[in-house]
């Protein structure tokens, strides 16, 4: 080994471990001055011998070079969003429902929910090669290089584990502070609360903003692991400190429902002694075995809740109210708002839902009004102070046409909401086009609502096929439109039109057709002809196909200038098939309807690929072996998991036998 090798070896271990103890454990060992010399000396010993710099080099963190643009990842497992409860009767029902799906009282496990941005991060034999954002849940970004400019995120674990760990980037109220004092002082917009400041850090291209941002993180569970068996949540939290992971001190174990109530109440009244900001606390279920027994719903886990703080009320005055058309026609009112902080933000704009709303709590224009955040996210009037009234306030009257198309607002029968029915009406469209290039439908970056609104208002598009046909020039000539932004614009574009069905199914925004029902639609039909000629028996044969969607998705199909639309989207290149894995529902496939558990590891597939394929062949792949489950696939060094399957009498399948069930189709 060489001098210079040996010195960059100990000087990286040494500033490692300094960082360390400075920012997970929170207990510096030295002066930043002492720190700074070292990694002074650190980076010129680099600079004469780059063979030499190590992966988790401290010096990684200063920030790389600037990226073109995000690449997209998909999570090995989703990262689901959680149902939410608003007291404690709420979460006392959470608890009857665990209860009911258990045969036995469960333990939880509480912990702060820190208000910033969720993130996954993946390790292979102890060295970090990529993070991303959550995105959808099932795609996020890759912002592996501005996650490396966070100091507690370790480059390098303390054993050579391979796993994913999901975790919140925040920014700390300090941090949050000097970045709003620097950005007054420049003149610039401020950050409206430190989620928004460090989602907008960590989504930028170039990584130096993120490295002088001055973010953190916290780990907040695992989300896959290979060859180690863990029991509880617990258990897994301990595991990861272990790693050199930093986690929130504040969890705590509660045995009862009542115990978890306590902690959340204690919560509300401390909230604001922490140093940085969270926005409730999650409630889960300890036991991996649990977890896996109550099992999901289709957005969220059965065994994992979100207990909301209560929402901060304030008063302030309602100067008028401004009407919006959906992409579905509908009106939505929306109060406008003397400006006013509320939750850490400031509100102008609050929900008023509707007209019937707005007669029963008899709204006037200068009225003082109470709003609140509805889980301290969608600003709403919860009442108007009538007592305040001057005399001044004036009454508000629904128009009876469209103010965007002029066309006769209706009212649908059983529906409290004003419509527009003008399939022309320029709202719509423009609000359909929003819709089609979402993350969950078509997912294109760079085409927001402000960019979709200017080409809209230019006549550049008028429906989602004008998205394909876009011309760079038109786009270069647009306010705010650099060769850059553009060129990556239309790569988004062309990279959209290979979207597996569902995306553009979803997209096209067809009435009571969400995220789900889309897939589930594109999985059964494979292709968009087999969809436009099901009828609507064949489409209410489909699981969670109801009556009401059927008859929608089939009087969608029957207009004709769908079919035209539709028919342009094929000659421009649009992908019209399902690409996904698609799960067989008969009994050819060995693994068809049974619930399987991998475990240990395998060398001829990853986990990953192998969930994929038992899935593809219509199985359910759980994390935990129960009385539930119907076969193990048991890989090298396969723990507890197989001595329960064994003691349970489950079938167990090592990784030769499960590669020849596999060829069985």
């Amino acid at each position: 080994m060489t001098v210079s090798k040996k010195e960059i070896d100990r000087l990286t271990d040494l500033l490692n471990g300094y960082a360390y103890a400075y920012y997970v454990e929170d207990n510096p060992s030295v002066p930043d001055s002492e720190y700074d010399k070292l990694l002074h000396e650190l980076m010129e010993l680099e600079e004469k011998n780059p063979e030499h710099k190590r992966d988790d080099s401290p010096t990684e963190r200063v920030g790389g070079e600037p990226l073109k643009q995000f690449k997209k990842v998909e999570h090995t497992v989703p990262m689901l969003s959680l149902s939410n409860a608003f007291d404690a009767d709420e979460l006392r029902d959470f608890d009857r429902r665990v209860k009911s799906g258990l045969d036995h009282d469960p333990t939880y496990m509480c912990e702060l929910k820190i208000d910033g941005l969720a993130v996954t991060l993946r390790y292979e034999n102890g060295r970090f090669i990529q993070g991303a954002t959550r995105g959808d849940g099932s795609i996020g970004e890759d912002i592996t290089h501005n996650l490396k400019t966070i100091p507690s995120i370790p480059l390098r674990l303390k054993e050579a584990a391979t796993l994913e760990v999901r975790g919140e980037a925040f920014m700390p109220k300090k941090s949050f502070e000097r970045l709003n004092e620097a950005k007054k002082e420049r003149e610039e917009a401020l950050f409206a609360n430190p989620r928004n400041a460090a989602a907008g850090s960590l989504r930028q291209l170039d990584p130096k903003i993120a490295a002088d941002r001055s973010l953190d993180i916290f780990i907040y569970s695992i989300g896959a692991i290979e060859g180690k068996q863990l029991s509880s949540h617990s258990e897994g939290l301990d595991y990861v400190r272990e790693l050199g992971f930093k986690t929130n001190k504040e969890a705590e174990r509660c045995e009862t429902i009542e115990e978890v109530i306590a902690y959340c109440e204690k919560w509300v009244e401390k909230r604001a002694d922490l140093p940085y900001e969270i926005d409730g606390i999650v409630v889960k279920v300890d036991s991996f075995d649990d977890q896996s027994d109550l099992g999901f719903t289709a957005k969220s886990p059965r065994w994992a809740t979100a207990y909301k703080f209560p929402a901060e009320e304030v008063v302030t005055t309602l100067r008028r109210i401004e009407l919006s058309i959906g992409r579905t026609g509908v009106v939505t009112p929306t109060a406008i708002l003397d400006p006013v902080t509320v939750a850490g933000t400031t509100v102008q704009r609050a929900s008023l839902h509707n007209e019937d709303l707005i007669r029963e709590q008899d709204v006037k224009l200068g009225d003082k009004v109470t709003i609140k955040k509805a889980g301290d996210i969608i600003p709403k009037v919860v009442a108007v102070l009538v007592e305040q009234r001057t005399g001044d306030e004036e009454d508000f009257h629904m128009p009876t046409h469209c103010p965007e198309c002029e066309s006769e607002l209706v009212r649908i029968e059983g529906e409290v909401a004003l419509r527009c029915v003008n399939p022309k009406c320029p709202a719509q469209i423009r609000e359909g086009l929003i819709h089609f290039v979402s993350r969950n439908a078509m997912n294109i970056d760079g085409l927001g609502e402000r960019v979709i609104t200017q080409l809209f208002d230019h006549s550049l598009v008028s429906d989602v096929a004008d998205l394909y046909r876009l011309d760079r020039d038109e786009l270069l000539a647009l306010e705010r439109m650099g060769e850059k932004s553009v060129d990556n614009l239309l790569e988004a574009i062309h990279t959209s039109k290979q979207n597996s069905l569902e995306k553009l199914l979803f997209g096209l925004g067809i009435r009571y057709v969400g995220s789900k029902a889309a897939k589930t639609l594109a999985m059964q039909f494979d292709t968009m002809d087999n969809l436009e000629k099901a009828t609507v028996e064949e489409l209410v044969a489909v699981d969670e196909i109801g009556s009401k969607m059927a008859d929608s998705i089939a009087t969608y199909f029957e207009q004709e200038e769908v079919t035209e639309l539709l028919q342009e989207l094929r000659e421009l290149g649009i992908n019209m098939s399902y690409t996904g894995p698609k799960p067989q529902t008969g009994g050819d496939s060995p693994f068809a309807g049974k619930t399987v558990v991998l475990t240990g590891s395998m060398e001829q597939m990853s986990r990953a690929e192998a969930k994929t394929e038992v899935e593809a062949r219509g199985g359910k792949v759980t994390s935990s072996v129960t009385k539930k489950t119907d076969l193990v696939v048991a890989g090298e060094k396969a723990g507890s998991k197989l001595t329960k399957a064994e003691e349970l009498g489950i079938k167990v399948l090592d990784e030769a036998a499960f590669l020849e069930e596999l060829q069985k189709g």
